[in-house]
């Protein structure tokens, strides 16, 4: 029992003393930036530039960068540029489910991507670039209003979940720049 007892303690301390030197690995996405500013601060002065899309689209590049400008900087307050963000979004319909009867779909899938690349207010260095990908899901119905509300609605929850994407990439790669 005593040799139990004396086990237990022994690897309680030795979990302990690796959780403490693994604690050291571990930076909080929303603590000071390695250059010693604010996150939020430095997520405040990228300047989020219109977002390219192909013909048809273009409310879902006017609502991912909505949400971006507010994701990033929400405060309103005006602050000093020193980096852009460059988006470029599509989207694509999905009708996985057709009525037998009627032969409409009676539901759709949004799928959207947006390609992102973070450079300073110069243009001479990129920070970071990369692809944002998500679907949102809605129902059609047989009344053309709620039809079309729903697909906005569906193209809003979209640009909110490809925004907190890049935002929280973005956020991960600023923070670790001097």
């Amino acid at each position: 029992m005593a040799g139990s007892t004396a086990k237990t303690a022994r690897n309680l301390t030795l979990v302990a003393t690796l959780a403490l030197g693994l604690s050291a690995c571990f930076r909080p996405l929303y603590g000071p930036t390695a250059s010693g500013a604010p996150l939020s601060a430095v997520l405040a002065s990228i300047q989020v530039e219109p977002a390219k899309t192909a013909q048809g689209q273009e409310r879902l590049g006017h609502y991912l960068r909505s949400e971006l400008v507010f994701d990033l900087d929400g405060s309103g307050q005006p602050s000093e540029k020193k980096y852009r963000l460059i988006l470029a979004a599509s989207e694509t319909v999905q009708t996985p489910i057709v009525s037998s009867i009627t032969g409409r779909a009676e539901s759709a899938t949004l799928l959207g991507t947006a390609s992102y690349k973070v450079q300073t207010l110069a243009g001479d260095r990129t920070l970071t670039e990369g692809v944002a990908q998500g679907t949102a899901t809605y129902d059609r119905s047989a009344q053309r209003f709620a039809s079309l509300r729903a697909a906005r609605d569906a193209e809003i929850r979209l640009a909110k979940l490809l925004s907190e994407q890049i935002k929280t990439r973005v956020a991960a790669i600023l923070a670790t720049q001097p």
